[in-house]
């Protein structure tokens, strides 16, 4: 791999100026996977929903964050067009590209705007806030997938979300460019439709519900704050509170996942890139 030139990544931000832990997840992922791969890499970080920046096509790998409020915040929005507008040209470039592939993987926020985009489910209101560490369940499509390759089924992550992305239409993803790859877990005593956790929108173009950037020092400290703290006792009680401080000790879990996914989708479009 070594032996490639330099391998660009354009990673989007779409926290709005909100203080967050992803961001700086997603840089320690490219941080530590490029000295580990011994890979010339380089990114570029873009505000898009706060200062309208937005990467062009020249970029081999497209990384979009999380961020807050509704996936329709942006709706007749310049920025959102513009996001909207990168997708169709990564989608257009790839049709015209045999072997060169662009890849883009779309996180929370991302992930149900490009599910709004490509007119995939439902991306509705959740009743209340889902936050904590939670298990996903890998559909059929997913434990073949090779983003999940060496975690099991089901894999805990940190989930952190207002809006959600329901009832698949399954004419839809039948075809072959959508595929559900993960959903959250079943409660049968609840009358809802279990969330999509993670869909491959495009075999180039992939995104998940759920923050696989999130690691276990980075949640620790935000867990540890006596705001959060509050606030997530009031809202879902100390033993959930403490059930995700025991989580975070757990290597099995977003450790585990922290390690495995974006570093097996970067995996994925640098050996596109190889072959090309």
């Amino acid at each position: 791999m070594s032996g490639r030139n330099k391998i660009r990544i354009a990673v989007i931000d779409m926290n709005n100026g909100v203080a967050n832990q992803g961001m700086r997840g997603i840089q320690e992922v490219l941080l530590r996977y490029s000295a580990e791969m011994g890979l010339n890499l380089s990114f570029d970080v873009f505000n898009l929903r706060q200062k309208g920046e937005i990467p062009g096509l020249e970029y081999d790998i497209y990384i979009s964050s999380g961020g807050p409020g509704s996936p329709y915040d942006g709706e007749g929005e310049k920025w959102e067009n513009d996001f909207f507008d990168l997708l169709d040209g990564i989608d257009r470039f790839n049709d015209q590209h045999e072997h060169t592939k662009k890849h883009a993987f779309l996180i929370c926020h991302s992930f149900q705007m490009a599910s709004r985009k490509f007119g995939i489910g439902k991306v509705i209101k959740r009743r209340s806030t889902a936050f904590g560490i939670f298990p996903v369940f890998l559909t059929e499509e997913g434990e073949q997938d090779p983003i999940f390759d060496g975690l099991p089924n089901p894999f805990y992550t940190v989930d952190s979300r207002d809006w959600q992305v329901t009832n698949p239409d399954d004419e839809l993803f039948s075809a072959d460019e959508n595929q559900v790859l993960a959903l959250e877990k079943e409660r049968p005593h609840v009358d809802l439709e279990r969330c999509v956790m993670s869909i491959r929108f495009r075999p180039e173009i992939v995104g998940t519900q759920f923050h696989p950037e999130a690691d276990a020092a980075g949640m620790k400290i935000y867990l540890l704050q006596e705001d959060k703290k509050a606030a997530i006792i009031k809202n879902h009680g100390e033993e959930k509170y403490l059930d995700m401080l025991h989580s975070l000790d757990d290597p099995n879990r977003i450790q585990l996942t922290q390690s495995l996914v974006l570093p097996n989708f970067l995996n994925e479009a640098i050996n596109a890139l190889q072959e090309a």
